[in-house]
């Protein structure tokens, strides 16, 4: 591992890859018959593998992973080059525009107060770009998971404006669609009470926006949390030779206030 390589160095780094994409292409019975299509499910394992690798902190996981990442948008982009439509080249040169186009602060006469400022203008500047997105909550993946894109989306109303005067405000809202949920269920209406919820999570992960906090790795702290502390109450139970659907909940609740305290 060496963190300080020279320019050339990664440039010759990067070339290598591409001349091993080559290869494996022409000679690899598995790679030369993959597809663009057949990638995609593949791409969105790796894509999850690194995240897990970023969740947990490890570093040379992390590295390993990118690698793995990295090999994908290397292979999409030599399908495209034999499909004549683009190559890595074009890749390269199409995000860097975009950086650059986004980036008028860094590379034009823009001036920014903070790193919401960039934000605002980010959005902004994607309503402009040629052939980019023709409305402002445009460009989110449909596949996106229901919290990551209730994040998107109201991240980018924000970006013209359409937000609460001060943060605070949002617990109004959120107590509000709360109350609205316990009427539904006290008259055990399940398609309003699915609807409330829906209402009720929007609330909380408007909230969680406003206060800095990013309310998918929030909730996977909680899962992380919540996975110890009942790995911990499962161990304990089978160390005594029982068996958890025979425990009382007081029994495991004895273990879980124990796992808490570690």
């Amino acid at each position: 591992m060496n963190a300080k390589h020279t320019k050339a160095e990664k440039l010759e780094a990067f070339g290598k890859l591409l001349d091993i994409m080559d290869e494996l292409r022409e000679k690899c019975p598995w790679d030369s018959v993959q597809t663009i299509e057949s990638l995609r499910t593949l791409t969105i394992e790796e894509t999850f593998e690194l995240t897990d690798a970023i969740l947990e902190g490890n570093l040379s996981e992390i590295e390993k992973e990118l690698g793995d990442l990295l090999l994908h948008i290397v292979f999409y982009s030599k399908l495209g080059q034999e499909k004549g439509t683009f190559d890595i080249a074009d890749v390269l040169h199409k995000i860097s525009e975009k950086l650059i186009f986004r980036h008028p602060h860094i590379f034009g006469n823009i001036q920014v107060k903070n790193a919401e400022e960039v934000k605002e203008n980010w959005e902004q500047l994607k309503l402009k770009e040629k052939g980019g997105n023709k409305t402002v909550l445009g460009g989110i993946p449909k596949s996106l998971t229901a919290m990551i894109k209730a994040n998107r989306l109201q991240e980018k109303a924000r970006g013209v404006g359409f937000d609460w005067d001060k943060k605070e405000q949002i617990w109004d809202k959120v107590f509000e669609e709360l109350n609205e949920l316990k009427a539904e269920i006290a008259d055990y209406n399940q398609e309003k009470i699915e609807a409330e919820f829906g209402d009720l999570f929007f609330s909380l992960i408007n909230a969680a926006r406003l206060y800095n906090i990013n309310p998918e790795n929030a909730l996977e702290l909680t899962n992380q949390k919540f996975t110890k502390r009942f790995n911990y109450l499962e161990e304990k139970t089978i160390k005594q030779g029982k068996n958890l659907k025979e425990m009382t909940l007081a029994e495991m609740d004895v273990y879980w206030n124990e796992a808490k305290s570690l």
